[in-house]
């Protein structure tokens, strides 16, 4: 189970933080490129391969296993850092994109969608980046508010399933306990009728520590505002939501229950891995993340995976136009299939920026 909500509280769908958000407001081919190491104790080994990806239509070719594959970051092959391999990423959640056919870099920053009001500022060299990049995508486009109005519909169940349908009386008396004694933001009759994740993600984004919370990419957008910078999204509330109906409601539904009756221990994984962002320590994110968890395996695909092979693949498009700044839940970003290896293996060098205020 561990995976399974450090999942939902790190990649964090916006959709999933955008519903938490909405109710506060209610009721108030193969190319070689690289990943390079910040400055540590040891030298980073130089890389100079950075052959332009084949993607001149938005559309790259896909990475294979083969040459110019990277390697998992802390693994044997990392360390040895072969020409053509992944460095082993540092505590920094500001990257720039370069090499390939840009001329101009373009930058990703890893979210953590809520965060404490008081911790969420933006860094020098985020706000550097973001005035040099004529144009931000977050993962649903913040400014599009057609879907933001319209998108309530999508976190509630298909038809007209209720979690009560799912679960015993007994199963839903523990649930209403809960949040008889943890004040919802939303009443809990309302509940009934969401997917059972969506629950399970407002919990969690519950648990941080402190009385008031901000989204990291609300910060984001009102500082390109002072640019006038386009916001645009990488996917839809629509589809973010449809995840979930991938993943049977009768399991989303005693997973909720088990959060519930073992909220302790979650709430320990919870400030757990809030800590590890703050640190910017994207290696042991990763390995949190990729824990196995039997329940979860068969969803990492649709849930991580697919969606940064799908990201990648349409990031050059954007690039290519213009300086880009990319804003994703971190959890996307390390890792052997994560976008800053999936961008290196299309051709693109990858390097950290710091990000300490």
């Amino acid at each position: 189970m561990r995976t399974r909500k450090l999942l939902l509280f790190v990649l964090s769908l916006s959709t999933a933080s955008w519903v938490a958000a909405q109710a506060r407001k209610t009721e108030s081919g193969e190319k070689t490129g690289s990943v390079i190491q910040a400055k540590t104790d040891k030298p980073a080994a130089a890389n100079p391969k950075t052959a332009a990806p084949a993607a001149k239509s938005g559309a790259a070719k896909p990475a294979s296993a083969g040459a110019g594959a990277t390697a998992r970051p802390g693994s044997a092959a990392a360390k040895k850092q072969p020409a053509g391999k992944a460095e082993d990423p540092s505590h920094t959640l500001l990257w720039e994109i370069s090499g390939g056919e840009l001329t101009q870099p373009s930058y990703i920053f890893g979210t953590m969608h809520l965060v404490c009001a008081d911790e969420a500022r933006l860094s020098g060299a985020l706000k550097k980046a973001i005035k040099e990049s004529d144009q931000i995508f977050f993962e649903i486009d913040m400014d599009d508010m057609e879907q933001v109005m319209g998108g309530m519909k999508y976190v509630r169940m298909n038809d007209g399933l209720k979690l009560s349908d799912l679960l015993t009386p007994v199963e839903m008396d523990r649930i209403k306990a809960y949040f008889d004694e943890h004040r919802a933001m939303i009443p809990f009759v309302m509940m009934n009728r969401f997917k059972p994740y969506f629950i399970s993600s407002m919990i969690s984004e519950g648990m941080l520590e402190c009385t008031t919370k901000k989204a990291m990419e609300q910060l984001i957008a009102e500082e390109s505002k002072l640019y006038n910078k386009d916001i645009q999204g990488l996917e839809t509330i629509k589809f973010q939501a449809s995840l979930f109906d991938s993943i049977p409601y009768e399991k989303q539904a005693r997973d909720l229950l088990t959060y519930i009756d073992s909220i302790d221990g979650y709430r320990k994984t919870t400030l757990e891995m809030y800590e590890v962002y703050r640190r910017q320590d994207l290696n042991r994110m990763d390995s949190l993340i990729t824990k196995s968890d039997p329940g979860m395996e068969q969803y990492m695909d649709l849930l991580l995976y697919d969606r940064n092979t799908r990201w990648v693949a349409e990031m050059p498009f954007h690039m290519q136009r213009m300086p880009t700044l990319f804003a994703v839940g971190a959890g996307h970003l390390p890792g052997e299939k994560g976008v800053l290896n999936l961008l290196a293996r299309q051709g693109y060098t990858v390097r950290p920026l710091p990000n300490r205020n």
